[in-house]
């Protein structure tokens, strides 16, 4: 009898109308058991679905899906652990695919399953037999964390025992369920088709090289000549992840591969996602079904199940689920990359009717257990017992993750840096929030917004950025000087003509109120910052190519640059360059050097009273003590940190007002050793600057502190300061030029709002307390 209680089932998962294998699957386990443990339907309330998003825009959902996780922001992560564990759920069913999941490998899932307070049931849908230390960490930690694991093939339990230390009793095997398709001959579907009287071949599923299906079209040559008029369907999209990286040339490949084998009259390609009930007319059409993967260690194919469930003769590799589901008779099975012995086991079945019939017979026989019925009665059993033993154990509360930096953060909402962005770069100024067109572009505003750009594609992966990325990086690679080795230009007007050149900064700067030869040796600093960020997050390869050239380029410049402030920016940027070309000796030589520079010129200056490296503290300050942080933490230098920790400290004492808020230095005369600081004009400059460091003093020391000394900063932004006012305009999501003692500058330009945006993603980043890097 269905249990009435109002107990309910979360299932964290890719959902339906998204089009993905476990969102097809999870849609009928939940729907059996929804069926059978409460008699009702999907959408009647004791089922919720916690639906993880691929996409910013998300999908048209149905009301059963409670909360979307955007895959990116892991921050989602953590809110849906609060909800599910303040939402009266009984069971969390976690459907575990490494790519279904943000982070690197898929971790990001961690962060919600480490906060859980309600038993979890994990689904293993990829179990690696020899996976990457990363990919093991992550299913162990996840086996871990759960009370009951599932698994849909008895190798899995082995592996899990194995590798992962997880003891058989917490184990359960389901099949992958099918639905109840009636055995039925072949010649009505192929009909429909047009396919009468010709033998039928199948393959389905989303379409990728380790498919194999070159393998089997290599087969299928040696088969046509005594069968012509044989036809083999490739059935399904190409995989998503796929076309983003290489658009269709796998399909292409495949089709020229049929043209060149003389067989594309006998090859039919369908480019699309196919629902259930078309698909199982197709397998209803095809004579024999051929599953011809690369990869043995593949634990699960639904595709494999959907075939017994309707009868069909199986032919495949030799993968771990095909040896189980296969045993027995119930298919044929070959080595991956044997084609002479696919060959002969497909002509074999087209030769041999009653055998192929046999086949049919064994394999749809067996598929009666894998029914969803049954499924979802296994799983509602699964789900009571994982309640049931969570209930009943003993064990300490579950250890609250001590996030200081957890606070309700604004979005991140790029609608005034996408209107200061035309397609030649980010412009300068804005007249309010307009773009103010006479002051053309600054590099240095476009090597900012590049940062901004990769550090949202690292953090969210979000497509609408990939554009700006391009157009910002061209401009940098249009900003190097063909008279000059190494070095960039600075100001171009709005009809593209370069106003500086040779090394020489026009006398209107991008960050006011320092010298022309200083301002432009930090715009070569921040090129190099913004390359080598770049080089660490680029989406792409050709990006990164790109990218690299320009910073090898650029560094032998600056054995000669004279200022601290681009010595910092400089060693900022091969910091992240040399997280990928670890072997560049004289990239790692020169971030050494310029590093002792930086070091040796504070203690040459400092003193008690005053541990700056010169008489004047300007702009961007906190750039400094960050550089000697992440050199200091890099290079093994304890007393390199330690003075930036020294520095910071400081930085932040001279900014900070007896009522605790943050006082910018302001450039109004900026503050000289000996005078008395002015407070205005504050600009979003300089915040951004010491949030930087902040990170990165945390991430050296550990000490909690300095996330509370970033939100202190970050505050700033919204009204935490002098005036009391809020920097950001909400309406337009940019960002104030500058705080004044007579109120707001209302102008909206591009080194405002790359600031306001580098501070905002920083917190986001943070907001977990994870410290993966430092930097």
């Amino acid at each position: 009898m269905p249990d009435t209680r109002r107990n309910v089932i979360a299932f964290i998962t890719s959902c339906l109308p998204r089009r993905c294998g476990i969102a097809t699957y999870t849609s009928d386990v939940a729907t059996a058991v929804a069926q059978h443990a409460y008699g009702e339907a999907l959408d009647a309330g004791h089922i919720r679905i916690f639906a993880m998003n691929d996409l910013p825009q998300g999908y048209s959902y149905g009301p059963e899906v409670a909360f979307e996780i955007q895959q990116h922001a892991r921050e989602d992560y953590r809110s849906a652990a609060e909800v599910l564990n303040t939402g009266k759920i009984d069971v969390v069913s976690l459907q575990h695919e490494y790519g279904l999941f943000g982070g690197e490998e898929g971790e990001y899932i961690l962060d919600l399953v480490d906060r859980l307070k309600v038993p979890l049931v994990s689904t293993c849908h990829t179990i690696l037999a020899d996976p990457s230390a990363k990919k093991r960490d992550i299913l162990r930690r996840i086996c871990e964390k759960s009370t009951r694991i599932v698994v849909m093939a008895e190798k899995a339990l082995e592996i899990l025992g194995d590798l992962y230390g997880v003891p058989a009793d917490r184990v359960t095997m389901i099949h992958h369920g099918v639905p109840d398709v009636p055995f039925s001959d072949t010649e009505p579907f192929k009909q429909r088709f047009g396919l009468a009287g010709r033998p039928t071949i199948l393959t389905f599923g989303l379409l990728s090289p380790p498919k194999g299906i070159e393998f089997m079209l290599d087969a299928l040559a040696k088969v046509v000549p005594d069968h012509p008029d044989l036809v083999y369907i490739i059935l399904g999209a190409t995989h998503p992840a796929i076309k983003r990286e290489s658009g269709e040339s796998y399909r292409l490949s495949l089709e020229n591969q049929a043209v060149t084998l003389g067989i594309q009259k006998n090859v039919v390609f369908h480019n699309r996602f196919v629902s259930n009930p078309d698909l199982f007319e197709y397998l209803q059409a095809a004579d024999i079904y051929v599953t011809p993967y690369h990869n043995k260690d593949q634990i699960t194919s639904g595709s494999l199940a959907y075939a017994l469930a309707c009868g069909k003769a199986v032919v495949s590799t030799s993968y771990w689920h095909a040896q189980e589901l296969l045993a027995d008779g119930r298919g044929i099975m070959v080595e991956p990359g044997d084609v002479d012995a696919l060959a002969e086991a497909i002509r074999g079945l087209l030769r041999d009717t009653d055998e192929r019939d046999r086949i049919r017979y064994a394999a749809y026989e067996y598929s009666r257990r894998m029914l969803w019925p049954q499924a979802g009665r296994q799983y509602a059993g699964t789900f009571e017992k994982a309640r049931q033993a969570y209930s009943a154990a003993k064990r300490p509360a579950p250890a609250e993750r001590e996030v200081l930096l957890r606070m309700s953060l604004p979005e991140v909402r790029l609608s005034h840096f996408f209107t200061m962005t035309d397609d030649t770069g980010i412009l300068k100024n804005a007249i309010f929030a307009t773009p103010d067109r006479r002051y053309g572009y600054c590099t240095d505003d476009n090597a900012r917004a590049l940062i901004v750009s990769a550090m949202i594609w690292s953090l969210f992966q979000d497509e609408k950025v990939l554009p700006g990325i391009q157009t910002y990086l061209s401009f940098l690679h249009h900003a190097l000087d063909p008279d000059e080795s190494g070095r960039f230009r600075r100001l171009l007007s709005y009809d593209r003509r370069w106003l500086d050149g040779s090394g020489k900064a026009d006398s209107d700067n991008c960050d006011s109120g320092h010298d022309d030869d200083d301002g432009n040796d930090d715009c070569q600093g921040r090129i190099a910052w913004a390359l080598g960020y770049l080089i660490a997050h680029s989406p792409n390869a050709h990006a990164q190519r790109l990218a690299v050239h320009l910073l090898r380029t650029a560094l032998p410049t600056f054995q000669h640059v004279r200022h601290p402030r681009p010595w910092a920016f400089a060693i900022l940027g091969l910091h992240y360059y040399l997280r990928i070309h670890k072997e560049d000796a004289a990239a790692r030589s020169l971030q050494a050097s310029l590093a002792e520079r930086l070091n040796d010129k504070f203690a040459r200056h400092e003193s008690d009273d005053w541990p700056w490296c010169e008489d004047i503290v300007t702009y961007a300050n906190g750039r400094l003590p960050q550089a000697l942080i992440i050199a200091g933490f890099t290079l093994d230098r304890p007393e390199m940190v330690d003075r930036g920790l020294r520095v910071l400290r400081w930085l932040l004492d001279v900014q900070t007002t007896d009522t605790g808020h943050l006082s910018i230095i302001g450039n109004d005369g900026w503050f000289r050793r000996g005078i008395q600081r002015p407070v205005f004009n504050q600009q979003p400059l300089e915040p951004a600057s010491l949030i930087g460091a902040c990170k990165a003093a945390f991430r050296a020391s550990g000490d909690p502190i300095w996330l509370t000394e970033m939100r202190r900063c970050f505050e700033w932004y919204l009204g935490r300061n002098d005036l009391g006012t809020a920097m950001v305009d909400f309406k337009t999501w940019g960002c104030y030029d500058a705080l004044m003692q007579s109120g707001l500058d209302f102008n909206q330009g591009a080194e405002a709002d790359v600031s306001w945006l580098l501070s905002l993603l920083i917190m986001h980043e943070m907001q977990t307390g994870e410290p993966p890097l430092i930097g």
